[in-house]
């Protein structure tokens, strides 16, 4: 059993930044590629990003490439989603996810999700 617990949400001005965690309570983190989504009012949830267990491989939606950054510390079980430059169109419920060593951004590949964190961009 993998359990995730996403923080760091929060209500922020546009053009301002956020850094989401996601503390991932498994044996070896490390075995565990993690994957942060998004689902915005009245849209289907949608990958963001997502990194590899090693850390050396990482993958982006174009809408986040150049504004968000994922990484992790395997040595504190924590995955980190940076977000920087936020627009009134990232406000949605952050969540992590894993499919185990799957470094995934579809939903259907997803085996434990955590039960996000709200970002709210607004002036």
């Amino acid at each position: 059993q993998v359990q995730l617990v996403e923080s760091g949400g929060g209500l922020v001005q546009p053009g301002g930044s956020l850094r989401l965690s996601c503390v991932v309570s498994a044996s070896t983190l490390d075995s565990y590629a993690i994957g942060w989504f998004r689902q915005a009012p009245g849209k289907e949830r949608e990958g963001v990003s997502c990194i590899s267990s090693s850390g050396t491989s990482t993958y982006y939606r174009d809408f986040a490439k150049g504004r968000f950054t994922i990484s992790r510390d395997n040595t504190k079980n924590t995955v980190y989603l940076q977000m920087n430059s936020l627009k009134p169109e990232d406000t949605a419920l952050y969540y992590c996810a894993t499919g185990h060593r799957i470094c995934t951004m579809r939903s259907s590949q997803v085996d434990y999700w955590g039960k996000g964190t709200l970002v709210t961009v607004s002036s």
